[in-house]
């Protein structure tokens, strides 16, 4: 079959790409293997090792306790870099902290607290599992009715079965801007819309979202959401995740892990626990600074990028990869599994087919393409914008049409060997 788009012309659009430097603002250490998983682990940026060694040497190793003054306040310095580059939010309204998991049970807990009689909760059926489980538990220890909205595989949560759900003993919306599996992209504004016309709360899990699509919490109405940045944000292995409220909710909303970094004054030591008036009151112990860290040099490269930049090159990258699937893959057995048009869909695609799993590590192992495999037989494929280009899109997909042309992937036991 000839190339409907030849690899020159990728290397022309790579050569015209404004990003095109930032990938020299990462550590590329094999530049043959093709790293197509930037949104369940970002690329390290290379100013990183430097600064988290100033900050082990100077800063721990120097300063000692003397640099807490500062360090205890980069969660918010660094909550407020995140909404100005990544989270369209305002200052005050994102904090640094925890894990994902942890911020959406509290900021669940606390918007269950103020929903009062209420007692039903929405998640979508599709979402990542940790965020059903957390509900499934809340539901069970306080007797509410969790609703699971079905949405389909690969197009997502059809807003026509949200908008029917949703009535006025309807407590809380849970969901994903971009679904993990798919890359299904949801409209932040009209659910927000939706739901506050029955005086349900929203929290918005944005963590295949943040750093490759333009959230916009504020012009969106957003009231809460929560997130990592391990993925797109670059942030590392177990980066800290973060938590956003909207400000006019932030004194009226109470979280139900009392610690001393949520208490007024906090340094009084006082024996009752009296939340903070604002954003702090969402905290709970000292933060990982070390952790944080790491935020500062990968928000550098994205700040410098520009989010709208970031999506224009997302939407790109990935319309080549479907261009490719279709013209190359589908002889082969292979199918889009994410929306087709890119206005709703996130910076990553799957592929369906039945052997995903042995293709997906056929890839790795034979082609030297990390992509990633998703339960029930998906291949997902995230091109990062901040470093993939144009061609490593191209030789990902010539490399799985070989594999697929091949059948090399039979080679492979069909069941993954367990790690031990």
């Amino acid at each position: 079959m000839p190339d409907e788009i030849p690899r020159s012309r990728c290397k022309e659009l790579d050569a015209a790409d404004p990003l095109a430097g930032l990938r020299d603002r990462f550590v590329i250490a094999d530049d043959d293997l093709v790293y197509l998983d930037g949104n369940s682990l970002g690329r390290l940026p290379a100013a990183t090792p430097e600064h988290l060694a100033r900050l082990v040497r100077s800063g721990w190793g120097e300063q000692l306790v003397r640099g807490w003054p500062t360090w205890i306040e980069w969660s918010r310095r660094i909550g407020d870099r995140l909404a100005a580059h990544a989270l369209g939010a305002r200052p005050g309204e994102v904090a640094v902290s925890d894990s994902t998991s942890v911020n959406l049970y509290k900021l669940a807990v606390a918007a269950l607290d103020a929903a009062g009689d209420r007692r039903t909760v929405l998640v979508d059926g599709g979402d990542f599992p940790t965020d059903r489980y957390i509900l499934q538990g809340l539901a069970q220890a306080r007797g509410l009715t969790l609703r699971v909205l079905p949405s389909d595989l690969d197009q997502g949560l059809d807003p026509a079965v949200l908008r029917a759900a949703l009535d006025d003993d309807v407590a809380l919306v849970v969901l994903s801007a971009v679904s993990y599996r798919s890359g299904a992209l949801l409209d932040l504004a009209a659910v927000n819309d939706a739901a506050r016309r029955v005086g349900a709360y929203v929290l918005w899990d944005l963590s295949h979202a943040a750093g490759s699509v333009p959230v916009e919490l504020t012009a969106t109405g957003a009231d809460l959401a929560v997130g990592c940045t391990y993925k797109y944000l670059n942030g590392g292995p177990g980066a800290p995740a973060f938590l956003y409220v909207r400000r006019e909710l932030q004194s009226r909303l109470r979280q139900p892990i009392q610690g001393w970094f949520g208490q007024r004054d906090q340094f009084r030591m006082g024996a009752d626990y009296d939340p903070a008036p604002d954003l702090d009151r969402f905290q709970v112990g000292t933060p990982p600074v070390l952790g944080m860290a790491a935020l500062d040099p990968a928000l550098d490269v994205l700040a410098e990028a520009g989010i709208q930049r970031v999506r224009e090159k997302g939407v790109q990258l990935t319309e080549l990869l479907v261009t490719l699937a279709d013209a190359w893959l589908a002889e082969y057995g292979f199918t889009v599994a994410s929306p087709r048009d890119p206005a709703r869909r996130g910076s990553h695609v799957s592929l369906h087919h039945p052997e995903a799993l042995r293709i997906s590590r056929a890839l790795a192992e034979q082609g030297r393409v990390v992509g990633d495999y998703r339960t029930p037989d998906r291949l997902r494929l995230g091109p990062a914008p901040l470093y993939t280009r144009f061609v490593d899109v191209w030789d990902a997909m010539d490399r799985l049409r070989d594999i697929a042309e091949r059948r090399s992937y039979e080679r492979l036991p069909r069941e993954a060997p367990r790690v031990t």
